[in-house]
């Protein structure tokens, strides 16, 4: 019996929060799709498939001064007037014309605050990031769960079935999916709260689907995987994957962020992962400071650690990805699948750029290291397709055994 050698790939694609000021502030706060006609072609100039859009609160409605902000406001869609049908048409214009099209849509924001007001502002966004989601025909939303800075992890639990349940009912009643990028956002606070998105974790995934199912939006809550987070936090790809299917939940990655993470052996000697640091600059005379620049300072929490990898940007290092110090993008690509229930065809590879030292407001200039970038997640993800299909379908049906060991779970 033989099988031919048919690999699937996933679908490539880029967060357009990679460059911010692709559209000028003014230009696009007079003309808001402009915003997303130019990165779509931009996306086709950089050899994507797909964009991601980024949403997010106007800077002159943001909560949070951009100032403090690891990153610029990215807005690319712009919902301080509503999203309506014209909006959309438009939009799809610029999708047939550049022949880039649209993977799902993100905001990225703490939707447990414990403050009522502010926090009804961003559930009232999303809202409009959900219609936008539905005008535009695609199936997803992306974003994060947040949390209550004020309460514990097991109240959050609580506060995650009172406020955000009634956020994924709206999902269901859309036909919409939410997926969760997982990072724990440190720098969110001037406190010493290390985890503020309390959907950090395959640990805290699996309780928190346990409390959609009660409420019958098992179905809308989904994991956005992004393995950088995962070295963050000391993990590595085929752990997590192994982890979730041997509790039955492999199904919950619905998508993936292809974004890295070289951690600084120094800074963990120094601090240890999720270490509380000190004299960040973001407390001063005993307080939080009021000067927004300032309070930047607390992302030190989580950058004294680590530096964000584009990918294909960092040195192969395979002693690296022995000890869970940087991504193994081959394993991350064959780790999913091998371990989860993917429809691997139709499953986004989305690249978010926030290497530290390439984050360059300059289209020209950045243009090549998107395109390199890209390009290397393409050949990466088609260089594991090859070889799960050669293994595990071609030689199998064979019964010709694989040969070596590879990398294995729960080892480091």
């Amino acid at each position: 019996m033989t099988s031919a050698f048919s690999p699937k790939f996933m679908k490539v694609g880029i967060l357009t929060a990679a460059l911010q000021e692709l559209t000028p502030r003014d230009v696009r706060d007079a003309d808001p799709d402009r915003a997303i006609e130019d990165w779509l072609a931009f996306g086709r100039d950089l050899g994507a498939d797909y964009i991601q859009l980024s949403a997010a609160l106007h800077p002159s409605e943001s909560d949070v001064p951009p100032e403090a902000m690891l990153d610029p406001v990215a807005n690319t869609l712009d919902l301080r007037q509503p999203f309506d049908q014209a909006r959309a048409t438009r939009v799809q214009a610029a999708v047939a014309s550049t022949g880039t099209r649209i993977s799902d849509l993100a905001y990225f924001d703490n939707l447990l605050h414990h403050d009522a007001p502010t926090r009804q502002k961003k559930h009232d966004f999303l809202l409009r990031v959900f219609d936008a989601a539905v005008l535009l025909g695609v199936d997803a939303v992306c974003g994060f769960v947040g949390r209550n800075q004020q309460r514990s992890m097991d109240e959050n639990l609580v506060d995650f079935e009172q406020q955000f349940v009634p956020l994924l009912k709206e999902v269901k009643s859309r036909g919409l999916t939410y997926r969760v990028e997982q990072c724990p956002m440190p720098g969110w606070t001037t406190g010493d709260n290390w985890h503020n998105n309390i959907a950090y974790t395959p640990g805290a995934w699996i309780p928190l689907h346990r409390i959609c199912e009660k409420h019958g939006v098992g179905d809308q809550f989904r994991i956005h995987y992004d393995p950088s987070h995962a070295i963050l936090m000391g993990q590595d790809t085929r752990s997590i994957f192994q982890f979730l299917k041997d509790q039955g939940y492999g199904f919950l990655i619905g998508g993936f962020h292809v974004k890295g993470q070289v951690i600084d052996s120094a800074g963990v000697a120094a601090w240890g992962y999720g270490g509380q640091t000190m004299e960040r600059g973001d407390w001063i005379g005993g307080k939080p400071p009021p000067r927004p620049a300032d309070q930047l300072n607390a992302w030190k929490k989580q950058v004294v650690l680590c530096e964000h990898e584009l990918p294909g940007t960092a040195r192969h290092d395979p002693l690296a990805y022995l000890q869970n110090r940087t991504v193994d993008w081959l394993d991350h690509q064959l780790a999913a699948r091998e371990l989860l229930p993917l429809d691997v065809a139709n499953t986004y590879l989305i690249v978010e750029h926030e290497y530290p030292a390439a984050r360059i407001q300059d289209r020209e200039r950045l243009k090549p290291i998107l395109q390199g970038s890209l390009a290397f997640v393409r050949r990466i993800d088609e260089a594991a397709a090859c070889m799960y299909a050669l293994q595990h379908e071609v030689l199998a049906a064979q019964s010709i055994p694989i040969q070596g060991v590879g990398r294995q779970a729960y080892r480091s």
